[in-house]
């Protein structure tokens, strides 16, 4: 009985010090890393883009975001918490969009999922993943196209 506690003073010790030395790491943190890899396109831009055979926009938005708002006219929606099953290709939900060897141009409401999407998707072989600076809110104040 005696060493059963001993162990799990010791253990309970160990554990503490091997926490106090662990540092969380910030969404900020993840955002700053996918934007110093990850190819932003400004609205104007992306505008001239729009309907180009060799460039797919895809929402990484929820479902509730884009009826209470559209989306980009042309825009595939992908939902960001699924996005590695539909990037997969041996996913079940694989999506052709991924293998098909376009441009694709992730986007959010402001830029901050967008980025990490991105960045997700070259991390899985996408080579040529970028995102909309500033998102859905950006390309709206600026009259770009939408859909219901």
């Amino acid at each position: 009985m005696r060493i059963s506690k001993l162990m799990l003073i010791i253990f309970s010790a160990l554990l503490g010090c091997a926490e106090q030395g662990r540092t969380v790491k910030s969404v900020g943190d993840y955002k700053a890393e996918a934007a110093a890899v990850v190819v932003a396109y400004d609205v104007q831009n992306s505008k001239e883009l729009v309907g180009d055979d060799s460039v797919i926009f895809v929402d990484v938005r929820e479902g509730e975001e884009i009826s209470r708002s559209g989306k980009i006219e042309g825009a595939v929606h992908v939902p960001r918490g699924v996005l590695e099953f539909y990037i997969d290709p041996n996913s079940s939900l694989h999506m052709d969009i991924f293998s098909s060897g376009k441009k694709l141009i992730f986007y959010c409401q402001s830029g901050g999922r967008s980025v990490l999407a991105a960045k997700l998707a070259l991390d899985m072989g996408i080579p040529d993943a970028a995102h909309l600076e500033g998102g859905f809110k950006a390309w709206v104040e600026a009259d770009g196209a939408t859909t219901p």
